[in-house]
């Protein structure tokens, strides 16, 4: 089926809530857009995309998202990194995240102060810098890896922050800024909490070396949402979604986004600044109905 055939059947089989989405194959913009910058990623929508990447992604123009993360970039080919970053200007769309990979990514930790391991992520930092251009990105998430059982914490924070000082040598030139993202995946991991990450941030003292607060991972780990996002608000260049338990879309879990993304927005409007918002999370449901839902679930979190 042609995306173009497939948008109409899913524009008219979508269920109507109050200030839905109109999603249109021959409108140049959609019919509104989000109050925030929502970054869905690849897959997300691959039914409304027809399996395509690229009509995927204006699919996700059409229904009102202005940004696009993808973890995997640096592992696609520099044509599709190119494709991607001109099809992204072409429909007014912001390049979220891509993560820097070192290789073993986790398994280089930087907690070590092995050499050979700040070496690598250094040369990833610099081969990040022409995937960056290529796709118009500004963020890449950075992940200092496991604790190192045989060494004390403050030793450790210590090499995290050279390691780090190292990479923002080579992206602050470009403009460029790794954004450190605490993790809830495993305990081993060093990265747990916002407050950690800003210590970081403030000891490495570079536009270079900002947040990733992973609403998700965060609630996990250390709930207390908004006085956590206040506490750190100066070091945070980046959000991401996803409703807890299960890592779906908003609404399906626990977590109160509307009053999150409402919060957000007020201290933007405040400050003039301004962040997309990376959808890190599956789909609820499968196939049409489960694109829908997401749809239908950040018109109802973005309705404050």
């Amino acid at each position: 089926m042609q995306r173009r055939e497939f948008l109409q059947k899913t524009a008219a089989a979508a269920v109507t809530v109050p200030g839905a989405v109109t999603l249109s194959t021959t409108a140049p913009a959609p019919a509104r857009t989000f109050k925030l910058k929502y970054a869905p990623h690849f897959g997300m929508f691959k039914v409304s995309g027809g399996g395509d990447l690229f009509d995927e992604l204006r699919f996700m123009a059409d229904a009102g998202f202005r940004a696009l993360e993808d973890n995997g970039m640096m592992a696609r080919s520099t044509d599709v990194q190119q494709r991607i970053g001109d099809t992204l200007a072409k429909t007014g769309m912001t390049m979220g995240v891509f993560v820097i990979d070192a290789g073993e990514n986790w398994k280089v930790s930087l907690t070590t102060g092995k050499p050979e391991f700040r070496e690598r992520f250094v040369k990833a930092c610099q081969e990040a810098v022409n995937v960056a251009k290529r796709c118009r990105a500004t963020w890449m998430t950075v992940v200092p890896g496991y604790f190192d059982r045989e060494q004390r914490i403050g030793v450790q924070t210590g090499h995290v922050i050279d390691a780090l000082r190292a990479g923002t040598e080579v992206l602050a030139p470009h403009g460029l800024v790794m954004v450190l993202e605490p993790l809830s995946d495993n305990p081993d991991l060093f990265l747990r909490t916002s407050d950690q990450a800003y210590t970081l941030c403030r000891a490495v003292n570079s536009s270079a070396c900002k947040i990733l607060y992973d609403i998700y991972h965060m609630q996990r780990n250390e709930g207390h949402l908004i006085p956590n996002i206040d506490a750190v608000w100066d070091e945070i260049a980046y959000f991401q979604i996803g409703d807890v338990p299960g890592r779906k879309e908003p609404g399906t879990g626990e977590t109160n986004y509307q009053n999150i993304f409402k919060h957000i927005h007020g201290r933007m409007q405040q400050s003039g600044r301004d962040f997309v918002f990376g959808m890190e999370h599956g789909n609820s449901a499968e196939g049409a109905e489960g694109e829908r839902k997401v749809i239908e679930a950040y018109e109802r979190a973005d309705s404050f």
